[in-house]
């Protein structure tokens, strides 16, 4: 009996720490909990390295500890000896560069690598492993490594600014997940943003359409990369040539492609390699232009090679040669045999939703495979900034950034997944989805409500009615509009539900195969409350792109497109639109409280027991004057 007692605690301990410890982000390639526990709190701890190249990483787990845990008293029985060790050949990850194996026991820890990268990796693995409330660590033994080399996000500074701090956070917080990659568009229409010695009037505000005034001095960009390789992130720079080039064309009166052109481009590049000496890519743009004169891609992929870095370039745009980097940036491209690639498409974060997007970056593959190669090398996600965010905040929380950076960094680290019109926003594998979810949801510790616009979602269910052919008509009424929800209904689980995705079923799989213009679905859904009580809410109808000349909503309504809900028989009222209806005449006019982040949440009264949420969502056009795009879909969130 005693035996059988101790038996089951130990069960018992392996899977409390297992529970504490489910939200590992990314999850790790293989993890086994144990019923052992490192306490760092009452005995002296030692870190030990085997030799200087991992001492980099051990000092920095000393340091950690040390704030976390506090000094180590010189006088307790016990002391924990946490080893931080290089080898040459650990076949468990099969010499993965950023690989690792770290076990953890009752005794201490050992982290082992091949490469600095892989202890760097560890080490963040061993600080989302820590309690804090206990100052320890579960026992586990845990092999891991990346399904993808290149794990990356890139910000459009071209067209908007964000501050060297700001970039420095981004960088600094997302390396913790294991993010590797910061592409740093630098060249835009709008403005150029890396200051040039070379020619000094490309920085002039009077070049400069928006924020004029602000770039990054070059010591600026250098500090930067240096600090990004202290994390193990490498910057990609880009120049954007030779399109996108309106500043460069403002400020010499010539366009790249030019004779004179082709000469200064050649010398403002050179400037770039100088300022990053020693980056690996240097990234030269080339998409959405003609390119008129062959000769200069190839004078400029000559450039680039000449000091020692490999080009990248957006593709479809111009060929590069041979081990030259295509980035996907189309839905119809796909990698080519043999051809190094880089996948961003549709992972264009100012098209996305935080919500219903959030749900097809976990659940798609990445470059077209499940685990990457020589040639599969990875993914950045974008945001492209083309229409004026107002506010490095509100670019931040309109585009979902860390919520949907993070479960990135799950896909691209974890591999896997689905082509997007098999999976898409329509959740495929319930338990996989929510055990992530609760793992994605322990990380809003390390952020503010503002930062981290993102709540459960897997629980909620809908039953979607319809569709029903409305003739053009979005006013016109079908039975469960006056109460009679007795149709077929099919299932739908999230916040936001896409009844069709804006690139369409081609592309991104949604919950209605056939979608239809003209036609009205009804949705509802059921809110239980132990009591009565109010509840904030996110609803949105229209997720307002980033990139667009989304109208707003005209006075009184939700939409242009007649969209309407019901909280238990009573109409829901819109907020009262600071622009109503304005169609915006330039990208330079900020979205106001159009998008449902960019609003406080609406206050909602609910009785006590079962509650009826009925959400009507006509369409007439899949495109109309007021959205290019026009989304089928429709936001409700209780804002926890």
């Amino acid at each position: 009996m005693k035996t059988l007692f101790i038996s089951t605690a130990l069960v018992l301990m392996a899977l409390l720490a297992a529970a504490q410890q489910a939200a590992l982000l990314p999850a790790p390639q293989r993890l086994q909990w144990t019923p052992d526990y490192l306490p760092l709190d009452r005995g002296q701890w030692q870190v030990r390295a085997s030799d200087p190249a991992a001492e980099v990483i051990a000092d920095s787990l000393r340091n950690w500890l040390g704030q976390h845990v506090g000094p180590t008293p010189g006088s307790l029985r016990r002391t924990a000896l946490l080893e931080v060790l290089l080898e040459k050949d650990i076949s468990q990850i099969n010499n993965n560069p950023e690989g690792y194996v770290l076990e953890v026991n009752g005794e201490g820890l050992r982290l082992r690598a091949v490469a600095e990268a892989g202890l760097y990796y560890g080490f963040r693995t061993i600080q989302q492993l820590f309690l804090p409330e206990k100052k320890g660590l579960p026992g586990c033994f845990i092999i891991d490594f990346p399904a993808f080399r290149v794990r990356g996000f890139m910000h459009d500074t071209g067209r908007s600014y964000i501050s060297p701090d700001t970039l420095k956070e981004h960088i600094d917080r997302l390396s913790r997940y294991k993010i590797n990659v910061f592409h740093w568009h630098l060249t835009e229409d709008l403005a150029w943003r890396l200051e040039s010695k070379v020619f000094p009037r490309l920085n002039a505000p009077a070049i400069t359409l928006r924020q004029p005034g602000r770039f990054y001095t070059q010591a600026q960009a250098r500090e930067l990369v240096a600090y990004a390789a202290a994390r193990h992130v490498q910057v990609i720079p880009e120049l954007d040539l030779p399109g996108h080039s309106g500043a460069f064309r403002r400020a010499t009166g010539f366009g790249m492609q030019s004779p004179q052109g082709k000469a200064l481009t050649k010398r403002l590049l050179q400037e770039f390699l100088e300022v990053f000496s020693g980056v690996p890519l240097m990234h030269i743009g080339t998409d959405e232009v003609n390119i008129t004169d062959t000769s200069l891609v190839a004078g400029m992929v000559h450039t680039v090679r000449a000091h020692g870095s490999q080009p990248m370039g957006w593709w479809p745009g111009s060929e590069l040669g041979p081990g030259g980097i295509r980035q996907l940036w189309m839905g119809h491209a796909r990698p080519a045999p043999g051809v190094p690639t880089v996948d961003s498409r549709d992972l264009y974060l100012n098209h996305f939703d935080v919500f219903g997007d959030l749900i097809s970056v976990f659940q798609r593959t990445l470059c077209d495979t499940t685990t990457g190669s020589a040639t599969r090398l990875g993914a950045i996600a974008c945001i492209w900034n083309d229409r004026n965010p107002g506010t490095t905040a509100a670019l931040q929380r309109s585009n979902g950034f860390y919520p949907l950076m993070l479960t990135f960094a799950e896909r691209a680290w974890r591999g896997g997944g689905q082509p997007l019109t098999e999976a898409g926003v329509v959740i495929t594998d319930t338990a996989a989805f929510s055990a992530f979810e609760d793992r994605l949801l322990a990380q809003r510790r390390h952020f503010t409500k503002e930062e981290f616009p993102y709540v459960r979602q897997g629980r909620r269910q809908w039953y979607l009615l319809g569709p029903f052919a409305n003739g053009g008509d979005a006013e016109a009424i079908f039975p469960p509009e006056t109460g009679n929800l007795d149709f077929p209904a099919r299932p739908a689980v999230g916040n936001t539900i896409y009844l069709r995705h804006h690139w369409g079923p081609g592309v991104v799989r949604a919950c209605l195969p056939e979608a239809a213009e003209n036609s009205t679905v009804y949705a509802y859904t059921r809110l239980y409350a132990p009591e009565a009580r109010t509840v904030q809410a996110w609803v949105g109808f229209q997720n307002m792109g980033r990139s667009e000349l989304d109208a707003a909503p005209p006075a009184g309504r939700w939409d242009d497109h007649g969209s309407r809900l019901w909280l238990n028989g009573q109409e829901i009222q819109p907020p009262r639109w600071q622009t109503p209806g304005r169609k915006p005449t330039s990208p330079e006019q900020p979205y106001t409280n159009e998008h449902y982040l960019l609003r406080p949440p609406l206050v909602l009264s609910l009785r006590k027991g079962e509650n009826l949420l009925l959400v009507k969502a006509p369409i007439a056009r899949f495109s109309s004057p007021a959205y290019r795009l026009t989304k089928w879909m429709f936001t409700f969130a209780l804002a926890e």
